[in-house]
Parts: structure tokens; C-alpha cells; sequence
């Protein structure tokens, strides 16, 4: 089965030495410089490459260009974010959609709800077609698995919309390990979760989302990147 077959039906797919050791050593180097200056870690960069345009070509090398366009061919970038899970520093993440996107500007359009005033523009729910569209890709920098924070999913639960979690069953939940350079690719109507690190070891992602569809009404992806 290929990997836009399982992203169909389980929701989500894991893929080995998508970056090479060099590749994700060149990324990790990059935020190592970008942490706080006192020395504590930034947690979360949203609009990612609005703020760091230098940081495109680190992360679009030839190879993941490549595996992009098998999975999503002539989709774009619309939203980049850095997650950092360090060690004395870490949550748990509740289980959940993300069934919101980020855009420029507020304009009123019939379908797009729950309006939130956001640093890059606004963050609202669009109407279902737009979520069931979208691809995540997201990029491990450290060997991640149940102990350091790891998404856990349960498969299939994005065929259901936008739902309550007591609609699914979390019983059936299991933990996707992903090792660094690795990318774990999913839809973002997948119910997932992540535990707080036990063992101590950072846990780095690049998350990105893809689309190949126009917004309505005036409406820009706060950050569209072709």
C-alpha cells in the first residue's frame, strides 16, 4: 500500500532518513542558535519562514522536495511551525484536531468560524472541505518515540470530521515513533495526543502544513509558500 493510499485510509504514514545526518544536524544548529539568550528553550516559532526565511533552503533540500511531491504533488506550503519539547520544560498535549488555519486578514465569509487574533494575521476553522484537503508533514530533528513525547493517534479518526473524542475510541491509540531525520506524514483531522518526555531527551519537529486549494472571498494563507 502507498503512502497517499495510508494517508487515506489510517490517517497518517512513517518514513525513514527522509534528511540525511548532515541535513538535520545543519537544522539543529540552526535553532541551537535561535534559542532565548538566556539559555531557555522558545517552545513554539509560528509562522515559521515569515521569521525565518533563511531557513527555507535548510529545510526544502532536494531529497525532501522529492518525497514532498510523492505525497503531495503541487501542493503548497500554507502554514511552518518549530515545536521544542525539552527536558524540565515539557506538557502533555490532550487529545485533539487541529482544525484551524492561519490567514492575513479577517474578512467575514459564511462557512469560516471562531475568529482568533493572531502575531501573523488570524487563526479560524474553515469549512470542512478546506481540512479534509491539507497534508502535515512533520519533520523529527531527535529520535522520538513513547518516552519522549511521540504523537499518539488513533487511526481512522480522521474519516469522521470534525468530532468529540468521546466519538472515538482512544483504546485503539497507538504511538508513532519516528526516528530524527524521519517524517511522520498525516491529515490533520487525525485525533492525536502526546505524553510529557520521561527519559529526558529533547523532542524537535518541524511542522508543516500543504494545500492545493485557493481560499475564498479575499482570504490568504498567512503563510503560502510554493
Amino acid at each position: 500500500m502507498n503512502a497517499t493510499r495510508l494517508l487515506d485510509t489510517q490517517g497518517f504514514d512513517v518514513f525513514d532518513k527522509v534528511f540525511g545526518v548532515e541535513e538535520i544536524r545543519s537544522l539543529q544548529t540552526y535553532f541551537d542558535r535561535i534559542d532565548a539568550p538566556d539559555g531557555k528553550n522558545l517552545f513554539a516559532i509560528r509562522n515559521l519562514f515569515g521569521n525565518h526565511p533563511d531557513l527555507l533552503p535548510l529545510v526544502f533540500t532536494e531529497g525532501f522536495v522529492r518525497f514532498k511531491n510523492s505525497i503531495a504533488p503541487e501542493y503548497s506550503l500554507i502554514k511552518g511551525v518549530y515545536f521544542d519539547k525539552p527536558e524540565g520544560s515539557n506538557w502533555f498535549v490532550a487529545w485533539h484536531q487541529d482544525i484551524t488555519i492561519s490567514v492575513t486578514d479577517k474578512n467575514t465569509t459564511e462557512g469560516f468560524i471562531n475568529w482568533l487574533p493572531k502575531e501573523y494575521g488570524y487563526s479560524v476553522q474553515p469549512p470542512l472541505e478546506y481540512l479534509e484537503n491539507i497534508i502535515t508533514l512533520r519533520i523529527h530533528l531527535d529520535e522520538t518515540n513513547e518516552n519522549n513525547g511521540a504523537l499518539r493517534v488513533i487511526p481512522n479518526s480522521h474519516a469522521k470530521g470534525v468530532v468529540r473524542l468521546e466519538e472515538v475510541k482512544t483504546e485503539e491509540a497507538i504511538t508513532c515513533n519516528v526516528s530524527s531525520g524521519g517524517v511522520m506524514a498525516m491529515k490533520p483531522l487525525l485525533m492525536h495526543s502526546s505524553r510529557r518526555i520521561t527519559e529526558g531527551n529533547r523532542r524537535r519537529v518541524i511542522h508543516l502544513e500543504f494545500s492545493n486549494k485557493n481560499l475564498p472571498h479575499g482570504l490568504h494563507w498567512a503563510e503560502n509558500v510554493n
